[in-house]
């Protein structure tokens, strides 16, 4: 379980947003200039809002400004990568493999099934927005957070 300290941003009815200060691992990383992660970080920014599920707790008692503790089990981030970036490849490749034929062909089924995998990706996250499986959860206090830590 990764934990993350963070503000609350926005308060809906069945979920908190949160905004989270991203931490850089470019100041020990090896790749230094190899790698793009330090110059997207800049043009993007420092901060990112995450949505966290109440999972039933009343959304009265958390106000904009608050600082909360959120947990991200390591294999929701494991599933939600590949998901993300293999299956649209993956359906592109097939596509291109599908429509064999000349160079436009391959290219025209290697572009339609991109655009198939974007769109299972897109739907995937539809159907698992309130799923409490893959969406971070709030841990209330130092205490139950001591103890996630000591069961992973």
């Amino acid at each position: 379980m990764i934990l993350e300290t963070g503000v609350v941003v926005a308060v809906e009815s069945d979920s908190l947003w949160v905004e989270t200060i991203q931490k850089s691992a470019c100041e020990v990383c090896v790749a230094e200039k190899g790698c793009g992660q330090k110059f997207l970080s800049k043009l993007a920014g420092k901060t990112t809002s995450i949505r966290v599920l109440l999972n039933q707790r009343p959304s009265k008692h958390f106000a904009v400004g608050q600082s909360v503790t959120i947990g991200i089990p390591e294999d929701v981030i494991v599933m939600a990568s590949l998901l993300v970036y293999l299956l649209p490849i993956v359906a592109a490749v097939a596509g291109a493999a599908l429509f064999d034929g000349s160079d436009l062909q391959s290219i025209g089924g290697a572009l339609a099934g991109l655009v198939l995998g974007g769109l299972l990706v897109n739907l995937h996250s539809l159907k698992s927005r309130q799923d409490k499986r893959f969406n971070p959860i709030l841990i209330d206090d130092q205490i139950e957070a001591s103890v996630v830590n000591l069961q992973h």
